[in-house]
């Protein structure tokens, strides 16, 4: 149905947003989104369609991909189920909410919004120095589970993304995490959290999507070949996580984040 094309370039997204995911705890959406995007107008998929087919289908792959990387972790780590458990409960609820808010946004304000919010985060892990323990500016308890949580959890219904990118700075600079138990938790909260933002997609979209073969603004097709590539390289890249120094998993992740944020707000062609 598709060029045979399309089809290389979702496997190549699949590769790519696996490793990604597992190595720095992400939930690989934020490769996911702007690259299934690009393909998708590529093959003349209308822009708004194609930022909402984005947003939803990134979300159902980000549920077995982050579930994966989650599982390398707690091999490794015996501290991330809990918090993340936790955390993901508020997150379902936020991500929920956020997917609608999305499918009424225009497509270029949300482009704009992903791409600020990645600018800092990536600007703030490359200048970033100190990649020891801190001691925690708030206790991480109820109220401070519910509002990261809710807020983080917002974000990712709305950008279509696992939350990880925000997530990992606050539990890193404001909760006390390091940042390899940061990256744990994290798997653990995205892995939950994009349940709630794929099942508003789903609804949001449903019977208003044309794009073929699709639950609402998830794309099956986009789905399978991706996830199928996704989910193991996950593991990988939660492998690599722990032989990388902590500095340089930091540096890693903000130089890739600055490369998609500058292609979203389009300084890069």
């Amino acid at each position: 149905m598709f060029a045979i094309g399309y089809y290389i370039g979702l496997i190549l997204i699949g590769i790519v947003a696996g490793f990604a995911s597992g190595l720095l705890g992400v939930g690989g959406g934020f490769l996911i989104v702007p690259f299934q995007y690009f393909l998708l107008k590529y093959i003349g998929v209308e822009p708004g369609l194609a930022m909402l087919i984005s947003f939803g289908t990134s979300l159902a792959i980000i549920i077995p991909t982050a579930s994966s990387g989650a599982y390398k972790h707690s091999q490794k780590l015996d501290n991330i189920i809990e918090p993340g458990i936790k955390l993901g409960i508020f997150g379902i609820i936020g991500s929920f909410i956020g997917g609608f808010v999305a499918s009424a946004l225009p497509s270029r304000i949300l482009e704009i919004i992903f791409g600020l919010l990645l600018l800092f985060i990536a600007i703030r892990n490359i200048l970033s120095r100190d990649t020891k323990e801190k001691e925690a500016k708030f206790d991480f308890n109820l109220i401070t589970i519910a509002v990261t949580g809710l807020f983080v959890g917002f974000s990712s219904g709305l950008l279509g993304i696992g939350g990880g990118i925000f997530l990992i700075v606050i539990l890193t600079t404001i909760l006390g995490f390091s940042m390899i138990r940061a990256i744990g938790t994290s798997s653990v909260f995205i892995s939950l959290t994009a349940i709630g933002g794929t099942i508003s997609y789903i609804i949001s979209g449903w019977r208003v999507n044309t794009f073929p073969y699709s639950l609402g603004y998830v794309s099956i097709i986009n789905f399978l070949l991706i996830a199928c590539f996704s989910v193991p390289l996950a593991q990988v890249g939660a492998k690599y996580a722990h032989k990388l120094p902590e500095k340089r998993l930091k540096q890693v992740f903000g130089v890739v984040v600055l490369y998609i944020a500058l292609k979203m707000l389009g300084v890069l062609p």
